[in-house]
């Protein structure tokens, strides 16, 4: 499994698409931090806390904050990176060449998907230490030990959210024998995921529990509690909570309509320690940990059953 992940390691690192998709989201993250950097001397005060955590989060006019550029080409790169693992090799005949030698079979799909995963860690944790630095060069305000461990973790979080959009790709890979096949299908659910999945939620929503001008504060938070369990079926929204949870201290619930009571209260200005926080997203952790194992053992399971012939 070492050799197989060394040479698809190098093989990444060697390759257009490694450097393009390297570039594409330095530039998008480059681009939302300065935009941050521009409009955060509108929301600092000398009593604002976690100021190097707003580089991440904040977003100002039309433009979207480095948090959502990074939940939108996180899968990108995880689809481009293994759409073709399999069924490229297998097209080609090299997968019944390579298993003719005295390689087990499983050394196959898991040096491949853990060659795949390093080179997207290597992209994540790049880009956001660019930006950390771009951040801290400019607003001049280093991070404490509380805001280190939240940036920390936010970035393994980001790597197990492209670790199941890998593995989801590497799974209609195994599954279907044309690359092309393998990555409009891989794309095709992103984008019901991460695009429609909310309005989905919102409509069922608002089917059980409707909202109005006259609804009070119990019924839309309800509304809003039966939106979230629905859009929650999405990683897309389980990576949104979580990371929002660790960058923004001050949120205490994934609820709009207890946020807004929060703030009305004045309880939102008082941030959570790094345990509450962590408590808050981590149902949220291991609901994304548990939908990137069940796609990489049913794409394990079908690997090692299907048949393989020379061509």
């Amino acid at each position: 499994m070492y050799a197989i992940f060394r040479k698809e390691l190098a093989d990444h690192l060697a390759s257009k698409r490694f450097l393009i998709l390297f570039m594409l989201v330095l530039l998008a993250a480059i681009f939302a931090t300065y935009t941050a950097i521009q409009n955060i001397r509108g929301v600092v005060t000398p009593s604002t806390e976690f100021i190097f955590l707003r580089i991440f989060t904040l977003s100002g006019g039309a433009s979207l904050s480095f948090l959502f550029f990074l939940a939108l080409f996180i899968p990108i790169i995880s689809i481009a990176l293994g759409f073709d693992a399999v069924n490229s090799e297998r097209t080609s005949g090299n997968l019944s060449r390579l298993l003719s030698q005295p390689i087990y079979r499983d050394s196959v799909i898991n040096g491949k998907f853990l060659a795949g995963l390093a080179i997207l860690s290597i992209i994540i944790v790049s880009v956001i230490a660019i930006v950390a630095g771009l951040g801290l060069r400019i607003v001049g305000v280093p991070p404490g030990s509380d805001e280190i461990l939240r940036l920390v973790l936010f970035t393994l979080i980001s790597v197990i959210y492209g670790a199941f959009w890998m593995a989801l790709a590497v799974l209609f890979s195994v599954l279907f024998k044309s690359s092309t096949t393998s990555i409009l299908a891989s794309i095709g659910l992103w984008l019901f995921l991460f695009v429609f999945m909310g309005v989905i939620a919102s409509a069922i929503a608002n089917t059980i529990v409707p909202v109005d001008q006259n609804s009070t504060m119990g019924v839309i938070a309800t509304h809003y509690e039966i939106s979230g369990a629905i859009g929650r079926i999405s990683p897309a929204t389980l990576y949104g909570e979580a990371t929002s949870a660790l960058l923004t201290p001050e949120q205490a619930s994934f609820n709009p309509a207890l946020i807004l009571m929060s703030t009305f209260t004045g309880r939102m200005e008082t941030p959570l320690p790094f345990s509450q926080s962590l408590l808050l997203a981590w149902p949220q952790i291991v609901g994304i940990i548990a939908l990137a194992a069940i796609c990489f053992a049913i794409s394990y399971t079908r690997f090692m059953r299907e048949e393989i012939r020379s061509i």
